[in-house]
């Protein structure tokens, strides 16, 4: 398929970055309003040619004509507020994963689902619960970039640890071609993977931030994950 977008782009939409929306709202609506922002902005199509479609794995991408947009979606739950994050890029697959910055039992959750190296990483750390939910993140994005989520393991998957030169993408370890990356977003952490070439530095273009803190009382971490 053609994944070209409209000329009347300016240099830095043509360059392979990682465009990233977070916005307060309920997931169906909100999502799907910025699915068609997304794609009127980077495919430069009219609203009314954009449909969102969905490859055998279950993997959207916005589409016009022979077009396409490589699209992810995640949401979660700050206080009373539905919070929906999504990344689109236009050369290949893309995952995207968001998570209030809150309590959580960090050491004992990673000792539990994560590699040991990772879970001593974590309970290391002086923030520990942060750290925590940056690699769950991270291990989120990843599985939706590949496809095929959190099954077979994928809390086992190695990804690099936040740290040093945010701007930069870095490779995920035994996954060829894909890279992933963390956003700092107020009172949230979010993480992006994406596959096939990429801009290493200065990746990511954020055109929507939450601009409100969240409220980490009403939120909780799954503590069994299915498949794994």
């Amino acid at each position: 398929m053609n994944t070209r977008a409209a000329s009347g782009r300016d240099a830095d939409d043509r360059a392979d970055r990682i465009h990233i929306w977070v916005r307060h709202g309920e997931q169906s609506t909100t999502g799907q309003v910025v699915l068609l922002d997304a794609g009127e902005l980077l495919l430069g199509r009219a609203r009314s040619e954009l449909v969102v479609e969905h490859d055998r794995d279950g993997r959207p991408w916005v589409a016009a004509g022979n077009d396409r947009l490589f699209v992810s979606v995640s949401n979660c739950r700050a206080g009373d507020d539905d919070v929906v994050a999504v990344a689109a890029r236009l050369s290949g697959p893309v995952g995207v994963d968001i998570e209030p910055v809150r309590t959580v039992p960090a050491v004992e959750l990673a000792r539990r689902w994560f590699l040991p190296r990772e879970a001593s990483w974590v309970a290391r750390q002086g923030s520990p619960d942060e750290a925590f939910l940056r690699l769950w993140t991270a291990k989120e994005a990843v599985g939706k970039a590949l496809g095929s989520g959190l099954r077979d393991g994928g809390l086992r998957r190695a990804v690099p640890r936040p740290g040093g030169d945010p701007s930069v993408l870095r490779p995920v370890p035994g996954e060829t071609g894909l890279s992933v990356g963390y956003v700092t977003v107020k009172g949230f952490v979010l993480a992006v993977a994406a596959g096939g070439q990429t801009s290493p530095r200065n990746w990511a273009r954020v055109h929507d931030t939450a601009d409100r803190s969240a409220d980490r009382s009403r939120t909780s971490l799954p503590v069994v994950v299915r498949g794994n």
